[in-house]
């Protein structure tokens, strides 16, 4: 097949879209796929090859001054062109977070109508391209926030059209209530012209098809892949430290919940008999969380457990196995319901027991795992869920990990298969058949 895949960049942040993007476009063309991994708005930031095209499609920059100075829209391509390059694309939107929620709402807005919005040239550019260049047999957007060209591209193209939903209500919910109802609406417009929509747990299949009346016959719930290669060697010697290691590999942001572990860590630390506890974090921090983080880092000063925690920031791949190696429980207490665990999945991978909340995706995760352990009878998949909204469960149920300490223990191969992107894309690859099909059908 030949598949041109839409992947919405961060800002140069590493975000769990970006990397499941650009992973399963790679094992997309290991098994023989002809798959053009193209970045919108800025280039994706990957901790693996980044397989996406040297090329930026409806640049964060133009997209940006298209919506504030709508005259910027009549300059000439080779202006725009300019402003599209990747190397000046990435110093400029570094701080694209702190963006106000008005204009997002503003600018989400006129995405969604396409080329009936500010941003028409950008789109006009994108489909040229795709219809004259590429002539895809399937275009699969990474959100359907970026999808505001679907009925231009319906029309020109033969393509079959999916679109991954992986988190498009979180943003949603960000802007102010007057631009949420609208691009709700405008997003429930695009739905008719959309073959099909790729999701990683039910739970999100189901609130996503209510809020965008998506029906049933098009909703692909597909589990969730990850990259286990780095995991099928990764040496788990036995400790010879009599520490108890909680880890956390996230942003460093309120939404995953990381005042929640901190919270529940200083509490657990200053019981007696808990002084072999300690914390360790990794992940991405931006600009606008700078203030949240300070919070963090005060408290557990104030708590005195500045000598039972460490910060190693943004990691790469290989520093990610060697991290999560060295962890005795993994928890993300998110706030809100997850739509994939990216980084449950790949702590799993790594042989770490887990601790999560039981809302989004993480139950199903739960459930998947101890299904496949019991089908091929192993023990390794060591995890448990707490009740999602009550801290108290929280420190309960880490209390308990720490207590009984289960040791961690690296997974069999068939464990390992079946969470790879490999299976993922393998699985992906049967519901763009299906959907060639039904496509030719009509």
């Amino acid at each position: 097949m030949k598949i041109v895949y839409l992947t919405a960049g961060a800002a140069g942040m590493i975000c769990g879209s970006c990397l499941h993007d650009n992973a399963l476009a790679k094992n997309l063309i290991e098994l023989g796929h002809d798959c053009l991994l193209i970045p919108v708005y800025t280039p994706i930031r990957t901790d693996e090859v980044d397989v996406s095209i040297d090329r930026v499609f409806m640049g964060g920059i133009n997209v940006y001054l298209q919506q504030k100075l709508p005259f910027l829209s009549y300059l000439p391509n080779w202006f725009d062109g300019f402003l599209n390059q990747a190397w000046l694309i990435k110093p400029l939107t570094k701080n694209a977070g702190k963006t106000s929620p008005h204009l997002l709402g503003a600018l989400s807005v006129s995405m969604l109508k396409g080329t009936q919005g500010r941003q028409r040239k950008e789109f006009l550019r994108l489909l040229d391209w795709i219809d004259r260049d590429i002539q895809p047999e399937i275009v699969v957007f990474t959100n359907l926030l970026i999808g505001g060209c679907i009925p231009d591209l319906q029309r020109r193209s033969k393509a079959k059209i999916f679109v991954t939903l992986q988190g498009d209500d979180i943003f949603l919910d960000s802007l102010p209530e007057k631009y949420r109802t609208q691009a709700i609406h405008l997003m429930q417009s695009l739905v008719p012209r959309v073959d099909g929509f790729l999701l990683h747990s039910q739970d999100y299949a189901s609130r996503m098809g209510k809020l965008l009346q998506i029906p049933s016959e098009k909703l692909h719930v597909i589990p969730l892949g990850v990259d286990v290669k780095d995991f099928r060697n990764l040496s788990r010697s036995p400790s010879v430290s009599k520490d108890f290691v909680v880890g956390y590999l996230a942003r460093m942001a309120p939404e995953k919940g990381l005042h929640r572990l901190i919270d529940a860590f200083i509490e657990i630390a200053r019981k007696p008999g808990m002084e072999h506890v300690r914390l360790r974090l990794a992940g991405w921090m931006g600009a606008q969380h700078t203030d949240f983080w300070k919070e963090q880092t005060t408290k557990l000063e104030n708590a005195g457990l500045n000598d039972r925690w460490e910060y190693l920031g943004s990691i790469d791949r290989k520093q990610k196995a060697e991290f999560l190696s060295t962890l005795d429980l993994f928890c993300v207490p998110t706030t809100y319901e997850e739509p994939k665990g990216l980084f449950l999945l790949e702590a799993i991978a790594a042989g770490t027991p887990y601790l999560q909340p039981s809302h989004g995706a993480f139950p199903e995760i739960h459930a998947r795992l101890r299904h496949v352990s019991s089908i091929i009878g192993s023990d390794a998949h060591r995890g448990s869920l707490f009740q999602a909204d009550s801290q108290p469960d929280l420190v309960a149920k880490l209390m308990e990990a720490i207590l009984s300490n289960h040791p961690p223990k690296m997974l069999d191969h068939a464990m390992m298969d079946e969470l790879s992107i490999a299976t993922h894309a393998q699985r992906v690859v049967q519901i763009f058949a299906q959907g060639d099909s039904a496509h030719q059908a009509t």
